[in-house]
């Protein structure tokens, strides 16, 4: 096993982090593999934990436990279980985030969960190893149907790990029908966006239904369409989605024809189609803005934050009396005092007074630890034009 010792008063933000990074490591003993269970000392001697170890990685060593253990089979096993009967406790029917990570003191690894089937993500060297021991428990906790893995994200490279996408385990079908929030919905977990679907929106797309009875609304960059559903669901006269993706609206038109749902669907560029819909003196009761992520690093967040504005200030323009705009940003880089920031200038820019209904995060079940704030990436203001 390999141990490392800390350098002098690192062992401080490690406290509160699960990450250890290379540059704050005094001296490494030993010989083991990589991406074995490596010990951790601080410079004193005292126990730090044990974690993950990877030399290729800037994050050398991914925290497992901050106690002796042992790191077997039924170690990973209580582990996983915990984190689903966290998830059972919050009603959520079958679809959820099953493991999240370093939240659920599995760092590395994402579950999310689709009714009868599940997709995966292994995004650290040491989870990576482990994959088929990680796997067979999933079968026997989860009894699926299908375990699809999504590892095809660019964070892998920086473990040194290949992009990897494929079949696990017994069967996945090209759509999975799920029920989330009332509706029925199509989630495509081979191909879709992530492991197939944003359910970190689960909660916030419900929290929408409470504004949206007898009024005019319109969901921005709707990908598949979760905000659409619940839209409908919640009484809305009229309901418009948008989104540059064709194939994404087809599976709008999809789910909301197994709903008996209507929702108008538009192909366009959002920012564009925000211009036209001015110069056409069109209003919206709700407007729903959720973008992508339009920073990936703290390089380019000034950048970023001028893209969420010139967004924020069009949708605002287009708020009809009393109307209410949900705003979203799903980078941690912009943090939230840099999002309300950016939503105070849009309107103040935008000449319209809004006042600030509710502030959300991430749903339930993508708990984040205390300490680790670039977990706490995804942000929603609700606010009603009051002018």
């Amino acid at each position: 096993m390999y141990q490392l010792t800390l350098k002098k008063g690192e062992e401080r933000r490690v406290q509160t982090h699960p990450w250890i990074y290379a540059n704050e490591v005094q001296s490494i003993e030993g010989k083991d593999k990589q991406g074995s269970v490596a010990k951790v000392l601080a410079y004193d001697g005292r126990l730090v934990g044990y974690g993950f170890i990877n030399h290729l990685s800037k994050i050398i060593v991914r925290l497992l436990s901050r106690k002796d253990a042992t790191f077997d089979r039924n170690f990973f096993y209580e582990r996983i279980l915990r984190a689903k009967e966290y998830r059972e406790s919050l009603n959520y029917g079958e679809v959820y985030r099953a493991v999240f990570a370093e939240s659920d003191e599995l760092p590395g690894l994402i579950v999310d969960r689709y009714g009868d089937y599940l997709s995966v993500q292994f995004l650290c060297l040491g989870m990576d190893v482990i994959k088929p021991m990680i796997v067979d428990i999933l079968v026997e906790i989860f009894a699926p149907k299908g375990i699809y893995e999504r590892s095809d994200v660019a964070v892998r490279t920086k473990e040194g790990l290949p992009l990897t996408k494929g079949l696990l385990y017994g069967n996945v079908p090209e759509r999975v029908e799920v029920l989330e929030n009332g509706s029925k919905m199509l989630v495509d977990i081979i191909n879709g966006q992530k492991t197939g679907y944003f359910l970190d929106q689960k909660e916030n797309r419900a929290n929408v239904m409470r504004y949206v009875e007898g009024k005019k609304v319109v969901d921005l960059f709707c990908n598949v369409g979760g905000f659409s559903m619940c839209a409908c669901r919640g009484g809305a006269r009229e309901v418009t989605a948008v989104d540059i993706s064709e194939p994404a609206l087809e599976q709008v038109r999809a789910s909301a024809s197994l709903n008996g749902y209507e929702v108008d669907t538009v192909c366009a560029d959002v920012f564009q189609w925000l211009r036209e819909e001015r110069k056409a003196g069109h209003k919206y009761d709700v407007i729903v803005l959720d973008p992508p992520a339009f920073t990936k690093s703290k390089d380019t967040v000034k950048q970023a934050i001028a893209g969420y504005k010139d967004i924020n200030i069009q949708a605002i323009k287009l708020l009809a009396e009393r109307g209410t705009l949900v705003t979203c940003s799903c980078s941690q880089h912009l943090t939230i005092p840099l999002f309300l920031d950016m939503i105070t200038e849009s309107a103040r820019e935008a000449g319209i007074r809004l006042r600030l209904v509710e502030l959300r995060i991430q749903s339930r079940d993508h708990a984040t630890l205390l300490g680790t704030d670039e977990a706490i990436y995804l942000k929603v203001a609700t606010l009603q034009r009051i002018d």
